[in-house]
């Protein structure tokens, strides 16, 4: 058994070469970084020595799960990655199906680059054309005003931070995030669209019954791991997009412990605060992956 391993590693060893940066990335910044999770349990404070720090327990849990901000956070939180889960999802197996359909070169490649173009532009840059746009001398308020309508100042309105978010948010993903069913559109066998075609079947009866069956199992797969995100919202441009006046509806646990536990250098606090966000996303995971698991038969493991 050991020889047949040795001739396994001579015959695919150059293959297992690519794993190693991966490996090396992910031993670093993921698996050596779980060493100062500690200081969620501590009064810590830096430059302290390590006989002088004070265990607290659960001291910073219990103050964030007393803290008035919880409920807000929290619920502001799903408001946002709940939807962006809902429609990030489906407005790139639509993009990716539309492609897949079209029988146009030219209309299909100047879809691709313009929807995938805004994926690789950065967060600051990003934001500032939210706001240009969103000004009450951009792009939308001038369109309204053309139509007749009263110009309105979006980013000021707190209750519209929630849609605001998702509909850029979607925007500047859908195309990356259609690649992969685009891929798994265009492994599907072509005699079964030739089947259908002599079969009689419609075009939407194609999408239905062929491109939604083939992409299913990546759906699943990139719903489980979505939701294992679901209360991982990136700080970056939900600060970028808040002011004194949407604060109460764009105020999210990501933001929360950067001001909280970043500005005002309470760091034990935000490390509490980020392992029950990982551990909520830990079940998250499971429950996703178990609902999977018993009402399909794709899941992660």
């Amino acid at each position: 058994m050991f020889n047949d391993t040795l001739k396994y590693l001579r015959r695919k060893g150059a293959l297992y070469l690519f794993i190693i940066p991966s490996m090396v990335y992910m031993v670093i910044f993921k698996y050596i970084p779980m060493y100062g999770v500690r200081i969620a349990f501590m009064d810590y404070l830096p430059g302290m020595k390590a006989d002088r720090i004070k265990w607290v327990g659960m001291k910073h849990f219990i103050s964030f799960w007393e803290s008035i901000y919880f409920k807000r956070v929290v619920f502001n939180t799903l408001s946002i990655t709940v939807p962006s889960l809902i429609v990030g999802t489906a407005i790139p197996i639509l993009l990716a199906i539309l492609f897949h359909q079209s029988t146009s070169k030219m209309l299909k490649g100047l879809g691709q680059n313009l929807t995938y173009l805004p994926h690789f532009i950065s967060t600051v840059v990003f934001v500032t054309m939210i706001n240009l746009f969103l000004s009450k001398e951009g792009v939308i308020n001038s369109f309204l005003a053309f139509m007749g309508f009263e110009k309105i100042q979006f980013l000021a309105k707190a209750n519209l931070f929630s849609s605001i978010y998702v509909i850029t948010g979607v925007w500047k993903s859908m195309g990356w995030n259609s690649i992969m069913y685009y891929a798994s559109l265009t492994s599907v066998n072509p005699e079964l669209y030739e089947a259908a075609s002599i079969d009689g079947a419609s075009k939407m009866q194609k999408i239905r019954y062929i491109d939604i069956p083939s992409i299913l199992p990546v759906v699943i797969v990139m719903l489980i791991l979505s939701t294992g995100h679901l209360m991982d919202l990136g700080y970056e441009r939900v600060y970028l997009m808040q002011n004194s006046l949407n604060i109460s509806k764009s105020e999210v646990i990501s933001t929360f412990v950067y001001k909280r536990g970043i500005v005002n250098m309470k760091y034990s606090f935000s490390a509490a605060v980020g392992l029950f966000n990982s551990v909520i996303n830990l079940f998250l995971l499971i429950g996703a992956n178990t609902l999977a698991r018993k009402v399909s038969e794709e899941s992660l493991w």
